[in-house]
């Protein structure tokens, strides 16, 4: 039902943690952090005919266009979420797939895609949850930042298509309600996950979302992911431009 289960699930090991206390497991790792050498010529791969972009953090925020932001006009509902998700047969939402996706232990699905049981970890803050209830689905780059950041507007169909992105595992991210409604719509200038061995890993995932999906970033924005990049020296970006 779900096609990237695997590369979001995370250690087996967090099976055992305690439901939603901040987790004394080690920091997960920084996928996108290679050996020096790796990032020196990284080499774009294909998947299915689609090209997997592969830079260093400095090298992919250089190629963020720069703009001023534009709030005017701005409503959540143009950004038609949730849809029927990858299987319009399951009773499942994205935001269920989503959870179900990054769950850690799954949990047990009744009618109409009930959750019970399971366990998640939320990466913004390190802690682990065992009542998806408790959880959010949070835009990586939220739904008015992505307004803010289209450089000419967006369609309907496009703006779904982002709200319901599970074609890169972090679009929509499993994280707990507190963090999520703690970022807001703020970008990496006014707010960052309060787990700051995340930071490499979050700034990595905000440039990439954004290359993904061709949005902008202003000034400030930009500053502090050149901040940010200064302490990842060696995190790589890894983006699939979408369609």
């Amino acid at each position: 039902m779900i096609t990237n289960v695997m590369r979001r699930s995370l250690p087996a090991l967090l099976l055992a943690a305690l439901p939603l206390i901040p987790a004394s497991l080690p920091a997960v790792a920084d996928s996108t952090a290679l050996p020096q050498a790796a990032t020196d010529a990284p080499e774009p791969l294909s998947d299915a005919g689609v090209l997997e972009q592969v830079l260093p953090l400095f090298d992919a925020i250089d190629r963020l266009p720069i703009a001023v932001e534009h709030r005017e006009g701005y409503d959540r509902r143009l950004y038609k979420h949730w849809n029927k998700g990858l299987d319009a047969t399951d009773g499942c939402n994205t935001r269920k797939e989503v959870i179900l996706a990054e769950s850690v232990e799954a949990p047990q699905v009744g009618d109409r895609c009930a959750l019970t049981g399971g366990s998640w970890l939320s990466r913004y803050d390190n802690v682990v949850v065992t009542d998806a209830a408790r959880l959010d689905v949070d835009h990586f780059v939220p739904l008015a930042e992505v307004y803010d950041s289209e450089q000419t507007p967006w369609s309907p169909e496009r703006r779904e298509a982002y709200a319901n992105d599970q074609d890169s595992p972090d679009t929509p991210i499993a994280v707990t309600a507190a963090s999520n409604r703690s970022k807001a719509d703020k970008d990496p200038a006014e707010w960052l996950p309060s787990d700051a061995s995340y930071h490499c890993a979050y700034a990595a995932t905000w440039v990439g979302t954004k290359l993904r999906w061709d949005l902008a970033a202003d000034e400030d924005e930009r500053q502090a992911l050149l901040g940010l990049a200064d302490d990842c020296p060696m995190t790589l970006v890894r983006y699939e431009p979408a369609e």
